[in-house]
């Protein structure tokens, strides 16, 4: 039962995040979930008690999956100067733009509301900015993130999106910063 009942949950969170991507937050309702998942809105109801649960979990899931791939990343760049900050580059890289897509509409949408939503972004970001703190060349690696960063919102909130030709350049670009930048106090 716990594992048809986690089936479920990922569906009804794919499901939203489809709803999300095709009628925007305007368009996310409890039923709109239900009727894409293809379940009643009950079965919604029952693991995410209202709208704002459901964004809370879609924001959860996405973050725990960013970890997750990071982590693999990080490991994988274990032999460069800055593992944390390398690793950060490598996920971005492989990030699809259909991911992309789902990302945007999360981040909009947690950005946008106030309380629980943003401030798990907040903490995303604060915890970030202490492993940059805490590594090799802790600067250059500070501003090799923001620099990273600043490419990652801008793309993701949909500002301006790069060729993949382009998109290697600035990751390239990304990691000369650290390497280059000035390590002063």
């Amino acid at each position: 039962m716990g594992r048809h009942r986690r089936i479920m949950r990922d569906e009804i969170l794919d499901a939203a995040e489809c709803v999300l991507v095709e009628l925007g937050t305007a368009g996310l309702s409890i039923s709109a979930v239900a009727q894409k998942a293809g379940v009643s809105k009950s079965t919604v109801l029952y693991d995410h008690k209202s709208k704002t649960a459901l964004l809370e979990a879609l924001i959860d899931r996405r973050i725990n999956q960013k970890f997750e791939r990071q982590a693999l990343e990080i490991m994988a760049a274990g032999s460069a100067p800055n593992p944390e900050l390398f690793g950060r580059i490598r996920d971005a890289e492989k990030i699809d733009e259909e991911a992309r897509h789902a990302m945007a509409m999360v981040m909009r949408v947690s950005v946008s509301r106030s309380g629980k939503l943003g401030k798990k972004i907040q903490d995303v970001m604060l915890s970030d900015l202490q492993k940059m703190a805490s590594g090799a060349r802790p600067r250059s690696a500070l501003m090799a993130y923001l620099a990273l960063s600043g490419f990652y919102f801008t793309e993701i909130i949909g500002f301006y999106s790069w060729d993949p030709e382009e998109r290697a350049k600035i990751f390239e670009g990304v990691r000369a910063i650290y390497e280059s930048y000035p390590e002063t106090d």
